[in-house]
């Protein structure tokens, strides 16, 4: 993949025309603004029971969006990263009705996961309770079979997802009928959807266990013999995230995002920095997604301390709902189906409170760290939380989901936040410091202070988070360039890149 800035987004949520219409805004208004692009799901359907992440057929193209055709179009000029959902398939998909029609005489009872398969003996109260799942309840749906039989599907996340049992031959053979549909059309980076709960093993957590490790690294070099890279979707404690990244080609960083609103909170750089001396460097660095805030990547676990104490973590989540006018709240914990409290559904505009200098700097930090930039397509559009989408669906991710029409991106690319991110993701993408080498310089506690160097070249970046005061310094043709990200004067953003 490039050493460029990605985006986000879905395709029906952001573009007109599909598939197409997509790769028009992207030679278009937006053109020269990111090097890759990851769809998120577009298989056949995109609005089922969870925006797409329960596809019915994960080899077809939705075709209200366009096919296959039309995404090996997109790949040839844009790097493109698709998800592989590793856990779970539709409960509509044509593996699933043969399995509720013939049940065990079903060519696909391999394949998917009931709960029988992984307690034969029965499970007593204890062990069901040690299962980690991000939703209240168990993690299983009782169906009825076409003879009368009943029969409890594992359903880590809806009762319309169900689990495929990935250590089978058949586990093994659907995914794999992906990949190569994936690497046929040109997609070069694969996404591992929720892999952390692909294993389960009674008596555990089935959650990350290292049996989880192990097959993550399997499926990871099946990635690679076709040509494609791996991405891995962990949300967890960091130091999972950083044993997991020695493993694979990429993974998220997290931790990024809330240590960045913590730095504007509490008016320290100090857990930032402490980060950055720590963390992997094979990251895309991300500060919203799909998904919400995940506050959770920063906090403890059992007696593994977190990059924030416990308290200071409350505080944040306050804040964010201070910052937001108690919109997150109504999308966070209950309302969002989400046992983890911490996962935070906001957009991150509004997580800062809507202040365009907070945003773009923290649009700055994160193109300073060293991985590839990923902007979510709301983000990019400094997009407000969807409190009218949020009423109609009851789903919490969808404050963060917004369905812009094409006169709404028009409106958008004039604010001024917008060009500013814009003017940010150019300099990412074309000053030649950034594929040099990264330093963190010593600073004060409330300070952080960003270097990159390539021969002569540089870019350095230095907030003060005591009273948001910053410059931004790089080297130029006619001679070093200084700039102050501001609200009150707009000019910087003309000049960043001229």
């Amino acid at each position: 993949m490039k050493n460029q800035v990605q985006l986000i987004t879905y395709v029906d949520r952001l573009a007109d025309g599909g598939i197409a219409g997509l790769a028009a805004l992207l030679d278009g208004p937006l053109q020269g603004l990111f090097g890759g692009v990851h769809l998120l799901p577009f298989f056949d359907p995109i609005d089922g029971a969870d925006a797409g992440f329960d596809p019915v057929d994960h080899t077809v193209v939705d075709p209200r969006l366009g096919n296959w055709q039309d995404i090996r179009q997109l790949a040839a000029t844009t790097g493109l990263v698709a998800d592989l959902i590793v856990n779970h398939v539709s409960l509509h998909s044509p593996q699933c009705r043969d399995f509720l029609a013939k049940g065990a005489a079903s060519k696909w009872a391999g394949l998917l996961l009931t709960r029988d398969r992984v307690f034969p003996d029965g499970a007593t109260d204890a062990a069901l309770q040690a299962i980690y799942r991000p939703r209240p309840g168990l993690p299983f749906t009782e169906v009825k079979l076409a003879n009368g039989d009943s029969i409890h599907l594992w359903t880590t996340f809806t009762p319309e997802q169900v689990d495929i049992d990935v250590t089978h031959a058949l586990g093994r053979q659907y995914l794999d009928g992906i990949l190569q549909t994936f690497a046929a059309n040109g997609v070069r980076m694969v996404r591992l959807d929720a892999v952390g709960y692909a294993i389960k093993k009674a008596g555990t957590s089935c959650f990350m266990l290292p049996e989880t490790f192990a097959f993550i690294a399997d499926l990871s070099a099946r990635v690679r013999a076709l040509g494609m890279e791996v991405l891995v979707e962990i949300h967890s404690h960091y130091l999972r995230q950083i044993g997991i990244a020695r493993q694979v080609d990429w993974v998220y960083d997290f931790a990024l995002p809330p240590l960045v609103l913590h730095a504007f909170a509490f008016r320290t750089a100090e857990p930032l920095k402490h980060w950055l001396r720590i963390r992997p460097s094979n990251t895309l660095t991300v500060l919203d997604t799909h998904d919400g805030i995940g506050i959770i990547d920063i906090g403890a676990e059992g007696d593994k301390p977190g990059l924030v104490p416990p308290a200071e973590l409350d505080q944040l989540v306050e804040a964010i709902h201070a910052n937001s006018h108690g919109d997150s709240r109504l999308a966070t914990g209950a309302a969002a189906s989400n046992l983890d409290l911490y996962q935070i559904n906001c957009t991150y505009y509004d997580a800062l409170g809507r202040d365009d200098r907070r945003y773009l700097l923290a649009r700055a930090l994160q193109f300073f760290v060293p991985g590839i930039p990923q902007v979510y397509y709301v983000g990019l559009l400094a997009g407000v939380n969807d409190l009218g989408l949020l009423a109609r669906t009851g789903v919490g991710r969808d404050i963060n989901r917004h369905y812009y029409t094409q006169d709404e991106v028009q409106a958008a690319l004039r604010k001024f936040a917008v060009r500013g991110l814009s003017a940010l993701i150019r300099l990412r993408n074309t000053h030649p410091a950034f594929s040099g080498k990264f330093s963190s310089l010593a600073c004060g506690s409330d300070e952080l202070v960003l270097r990159w160097d390539q021969g002569e070249d540089f870019a350095e970046l230095s907030i003060c988070f005591r009273d948001d005061s910053n410059s931004l310094r790089i080297s130029h043709a006619d001679g070093e360039k200084v700039f102050e990200i501001s609200t009150m004067q707009s000019a910087w953003v003309e000049e960043i890149c001229a």
